[in-house]
Order: C-alpha cells, then sequence, then structure tokens
C-alpha cells in the first residue's frame, strides 16, 4: 500500500517519468521515509505497552542474575534473521530494545543480523547460488551478530549512548513505577503512550529524512557497471574494497541479491560478492546518520569498525570455502 501510494504520488501526481533516475530516487524516498517513520512509530507504541505490564527492572534483572551461557545474543540474531528489514528499518525495533532496558550488546546483535539475514534474501540467494552457499551466508549472518554483540557488550559502551535515549529510557522507567504504584489502567495508560511514540518520531524525523534522502541519492544515481569494474580482477586488496566501496550504498537484503548475480557472471569473485552484500545491507550511510539520535559517532564508528572488519575476514573465508562455486 505504501508503495502504490509512493508511485501514485511520484508518477501520477507530480508526472515524473519512472525510467529516470530522479523518479526512482523521489520513489524511494517517499516510500522508505513513510514506512521507516510508520513503524517507528507503532514499534515505539507496542514496546510502551510492554513497558508497562513488563517492568524494565524485571527484565534487567533477569538479563543480569540469569546465566543464559550466550544464549541471548544467538536469539536477538535469530530474531533479527526472522525480521525482514533492511539497516534503517530496524532501527526503530533497536530504539524500542534500547528504551525497554536490554542489554546493548544483545541490541547489537539483532541490528547486525537483521538486515543481513531474511526469509526473502534466503530463498532467492538459495535459488541463485545453491545449497552451500546459503548455508554458509545465512550461518555467517548469524554468527556475525552473536560475536559482533558480545564484544560490543564486553566493551561496556552504553556511556556513547546519546542523551536523547537516556533520556526516554528514564522516563519510561519513572512512568511504569507510577503506573504500578497508581494501578493504572490500560485505557489510561494509552495516551501517554501514543504521546510518547509521537515524541520518539518526532525527535528522529529529522535524522531519517536526511538518512534516506542519502540513500535515495544513492540508489538512482549511481552508473551501472561502476562496481564490477574495480572488483572483477581477483586481487588481494578485492574484498577490503567492495566492503569499502558498498558503505555509501543503501538498500536490502533481497534487493542486492541480483546485483550479487551479475557481480559473480562477470567474474567477481563470489566471496568478494557476499562481502559487498553484506557491507551494503549492514552498513551504510543512511544508517549511520539515522543512528546519530541513538549513539554519538565515537559509538558509530566502533560499531562500523568493528563489523566492516569481521565483514573483510568473512569475505576472504567465503572465497576459501566457496573456490569451486
Amino acid at each position: 500500500m505504501i508503495q502504490k501510494f509512493a508511485d501514485w504520488l511520484v508518477y501520477d501526481l507530480f508526472s515524473i517519468d519512472a525510467s529516470t533516475h530522479f523518479g526512482a530516487s523521489l520513489n524511494f524516498f517517499f516510500y522508505d521515509t513513510i514506512k521507516i517513520l510508520i513503524l517507528l512509530f507503532l514499534i515505539s507504541s507496542i514496546m510502551g505497552v510492554i513497558n508497562a505490564y513488563f517492568p524494565i527492572e524485571r527484565l534487567k534483572n533477569f538479563l543480569t542474575t540469569r546465566k543464559l551461557y550466550g544464549f541471548q545474543y544467538l536469539f536477538a540474531s535469530l530474531f533479527g534473521a526472522i525480521t525482514p528489514f533492511c539497516s534503517c528499518s530496524s532501527i526503530p525495533l533497536f530504539i524500542g530494545f534500547v528504551k525497554g532496558g536490554i542489554h546493548l550488546g544483545v541490541t547489537f546483535s539483532f541490528l547486525i543480523t537483521s538486515p543481513l539475514v531474511n526469509e526473502v534474501a534466503v530463498a532467492m540467494f538459495l535459488g541463485t547460488f545453491g545449497l552451500k552457499a546459503t548455508l554458509i551466508y545465512t550461518i555467517s549472518g548469524i554468527a556475525l551478530g552473536m560475536i559482533g554483540g558480545v564484544i560490543l557488550e564486553k566493551l561496556k559502551l552504553e556511556r556513547y549512548l546519546s542523551d536523547w535515549v537516556k533520556q526516554i529510557q528514564a522516563k519510561s522507567e519513572i512512568e511504569t513505577a507510577q503506573w504500578k504504584i497508581e494501578h493504572v489502567s490500560f485505557i489510561k495508560r494509552v495516551p501517554t503512550i501514543i504521546r510518547d511514540a509521537v515524541g520518539i518520531v518526532r525527535g528522529v524525523i529529522i535524522y531519517v529524512i536526511i538518512g534516506i534522502g542519502i540513500g535515495a541519492i544513492i540508489h538512482g544515481f549511481v552508473p551501472e557497471g561502476f562496481f564490477e569494474t574495480y572488483l572483477s580482477a581477483n586481487r588481494w586488496y578485492s574484498v577490503p574494497l567492495a566492503v569499502i566501496l558498498a558503505v555509501p550504498m543503501y538498500a536490502n537484503a533481497a534487493g542486492i541479491v541480483p546485483v550479487v548475480q551479475v557481480f559473480v557472471a562477470k567474474g567477481v569473485p563470489l566471496g568478494t560478492a557476499i562481502a559487498f552484500m553484506m557491507g551494503v545491507v549492514g552498513l551504510s550511510l543512511p544508517e549511520a546518520t539515522m543512528l546519530k539520535k541513538v549513539m554519538t559517532w565515537r559509538l558509530i564508528a566502533i560499531f562500523f569498525g568493528l563489523i566492516t572488519l569481521f565483514i573483510i575476514v568473512s569475505g576472504y573465508l567465503f572465497n576459501i570455502l566457496l573456490i569451486s562455486l
């Protein structure tokens, strides 16, 4: 429905040709902006309801007092794998998790895996590259989320969350405590929950617009064949170059699989092409722009740097394991 509205707005109301780069970019901008803002409002509202009936302190106590032996990172990564979100669409859930008091490392496990692995991309990957490549890609995407979450948790990075996030965390705790003491009914809690959700949307809307705007420009104007030119030769630096070139891009996993297929057909090693795909869907300038509202630039740099390193290492391993494909 959102896509139909974006098509009507750009191609019918504005009368912009769908075959032009400008038309494709504008359509992408309206579709993704509306989708992410709606997601952010709905998820913030749902997390508000959950916080109201499942106090934050209880969740914190569960995560800190129970020996889960690392399974919390696996669960977060698996949840990320079954949610069909791109990197920017995952951010509303990331904000909801942080607001709900879930440990930052566990939250990062979701944020890392969610854009990398989803059922649509897996199905397309299976049909295009076969079972072996699909299993290696899927398992590595989940493992990347788990390992990244564990390392980021060990670094104790909560101090680098933005003041805005810390404020909504504190406000949520106070509201939950008051409701519990006063035995406020659900109906009376709804206006506050909705008001808080609207406040979160208003707080990040400028970052969403800027981030999606960057993604729209890249989506519509990157020349066809640009990347194959630099990645087709099997040189030692092709994997890190692929990941570095991927970071400014923005697409979801399902949208980038056909591009990976073209890369491989034109001589790019499959492992290098997969590393490029992981860089595109797992790291992007639009994502960094939107995360700025949630965390400081230092935390964004640590997050991006660590995941970039992991993807580069994974790319070399993919080329070794998939050399026969």
